[in-house]
């Protein structure tokens, strides 16, 4: 006999709002006029300094351990790999299909977890991998031959992007041992400083300039760090515990979907039939990869 899992509509919520808000991470790369280094630095340090500034008005400080400091900067390590290989896939591809591609981490994490949790791979798993192959092949098929090596690159760029995240997930549930919200505050806030004390770095090496050159491009940083980094991240974890796997393996692919469509509306995309069906494939086999265990029994 199955298990009814009461759905808890007030997570449900959050987690769509949550995945929303992400979902226009790369709407505010585009309007930055800042080099996709910078555009990171800023993102993790306007985050970091939002969520330290949140710790310290409701004193989350008194959750923060040795163990939350050095993982953090590990995590920083990744995660700063990660924001500067996405933000290089989206100067190539555009925000959606650089959200797209950095969403293959899915397989990655199935493949972690046949190796070091000794999970077992379904039949629904393996084909999901073989429709995302297909998928992916039909997104990136008409750019291939005609759009030179910046795109070539970009996707790339985007297929590392999703290397470099599922190592950032794998970290990430080291780090987050403590259920409190308090714990989740001061943790990404940990992460996100150690995270731009090493863009911050890396940009210097880049030859890139930390100058934000107008209002626009400073309010498009600001609430790429406050709405992505600090608000989307918040909701997203606090919501998860609290929803189905299958549930909220759906809700989350609202973000590589909608950052698609705003690509398309906000940016006038080029799309042609044959992008849109491969997008939908691979968004189709992401999400039964993700919802590839069984109902309890």
């Amino acid at each position: 006999m199955h298990t009814i899992h009461l759905v808890d509509w007030k997570a449900v919520i959050t987690l769509i709002i949550g995945a929303t808000l992400i979902s226009f991470s790369a709407v505010f790369v585009k309007l930055a006029a800042v080099g996709p280094i910078t555009a990171g630095f800023y993102r993790v340090a306007f985050g970091g300094v939002f969520l330290l500034l949140f710790a310290l008005a409701r004193g989350y400080f008194r959750e923060l351990t040795r163990k939350s400091l050095y993982m953090a900067l590990l995590c920083g390590v990744v995660f700063a790999l990660d924001l500067t290989w996405w933000h290089k896939s989206i100067h190539g591809v555009g925000p959606g299909l650089a959200t797209v591609l950095s969403n293959f981490q899915v397989f990655i994490m199935a493949g972690a977890g046949l190796a070091l949790f000794s999970e077992r791979l379904t039949l629904r798993f393996v084909l999901a991998v073989c429709l995302a192959m297909v998928g992916l092949f039909m997104l990136v098929k008409p750019g291939w031959t005609t759009l030179g090596p910046q795109w070539r690159w970009g996707v790339l760029f985007g297929l590392l992007t999703a290397v470099a995240y599922a190592a950032y997930i794998l970290l990430v549930r080291f780090l987050q041992t403590k259920k409190s919200f308090g714990a989740v505050v001061i943790n990404m806030a940990l992460l996100s400083l150690a995270t731009s004390l090493i863009m911050g770095i890396q940009l210097q090496l880049a030859g890139e300039s930390f100058r934000i050159p107008d209002g626009i491009s400073l309010a498009a940083l600001a609430g790429y760090g406050f709405f992505s980094q600090m608000v989307g991240w918040i909701l997203i974890s606090t919501a998860l515990p609290r929803v189905q796997v299958s549930l909220a393996g759906l809700i989350i692919l609202l973000q590589p979907s909608l950052a698609f469509i705003w690509d398309i509306l906000f940016f006038a995309r080029p799309t042609g039939a044959l992008e849109v069906m491969g997008a939908g494939l691979a968004l189709t086999a992401i999400y039964l990869g993700l919802t590839r265990q069984k109902a309890q029994s």
